[in-house]
């Protein structure tokens, strides 16, 4: 697991923060997979990357973040099979995710994709009870895609957490762009950035910020981002925004004060996720 890249250190930072949320004794959520997937990781990691990233101390508010939007995620997914028994789950740039097992989805119902090195780790890692489909591919290849219509070209749900910020702008229009050129009755459900955060003064407060409560420089790699939801609209034919949920809308955030921030946009639109209809 040596050969993770700086990006990729960041489906570490997430598995950290939604185990640290779950082994509180007011557990934020349920993640039995994901402590069993920790530990182990922990013993193989290298003795830098452990030091640097597992054993830091991480703020309480970041796994309270990770921990949220997983819930609010695995609300949607759950949601969607309701409706969509046939329906089709594609988690994009998955890392680390447990959602699988989170909520008992059918192994020929879910589908993962991710970097050859993150797949291969998880497969080392989990290989006595993943059961699931797993593409090691990037995100930005065309492979992936024609495999997942190979098998439906309806009834899927794209699930991107934690991943468009990390990619250029013409890579996540071209992700739309094809996605919506080649499905129909489908959803994307996906986590966005603000546009001020992917350069200038903001993107080096976000660095460094980064790089003193992480340990990881990942936070310049954040090179897309958007100021509004309704621009995703004009990334493709047949999209259309259908919802927005910020952590400071979330009943559960922590403390409750922050309830005050969500109909401040400058906040509560900095990280935040959307919902988006397909054809």
């Amino acid at each position: 697991m040596n050969n993770l890249s700086s990006v990729s250190e960041t489906a570490l930072i997430t598995i950290k923060a939604r185990v640290a949320a779950a082994e509180r004794k007011k557990p934020l959520i349920k993640d039995e997979v994901g402590q069993l997937l920790l530990s182990r990781m922990a013993e193989t990691l290298p003795d830098e990357l452990r030091n640097r990233i597992l054993h830091r101390k991480m703020p309480r508010s970041l796994s309270n973040y990770v921990a949220l939007r997983a819930l609010k995620l695995d609300s949607y997914t759950k949601e969607f099979l309701q409706g969509n028994p046939e329906g089709l789950v594609v988690s994009l740039g998955a890392g680390f995710d447990t959602r699988f097992w989170r909520l008992g989805i059918a192994p020929d119902r879910y589908i993962e994709i991710d970097l050859p090195p993150v797949v291969e780790a998880k497969r080392r890692l989990l290989g006595d009870i993943l059961v699931y489909r797993m593409i090691a591919e990037s995100v930005l290849e065309d492979g992936w895609l024609e495999e997942i219509l190979r098998l439906q070209d309806n009834n899927i749900l794209f699930l991107a957490e934690g991943l468009f910020m990390y990619l250029a702008p013409s890579g996540v229009r071209r992700i739309f762009g094809s996605i919506s050129s080649a499905v129909s009755n489908s959803l994307m459900v996906i986590e966005v950035a603000n546009e001020r955060y992917t350069k200038g003064l903001w993107k080096k407060m976000l660095i460094k910020k980064m790089e003193r409560n992480l340990g990881s420089g990942a936070g310049a790699s954040f090179d897309f981002g958007i100021t509004q939801a309704k621009e995703l609209e004009s990334f493709g034919a047949n999209l259309e925004v259908l919802e927005e949920w910020s952590y400071f809308e979330d009943e559960k955030i922590h403390p409750s004060i922050l309830k005050l921030f969500r109909n401040w946009e400058f906040l509560s639109r900095t990280q935040w996720i959307v919902k988006v209809s397909v054809g």
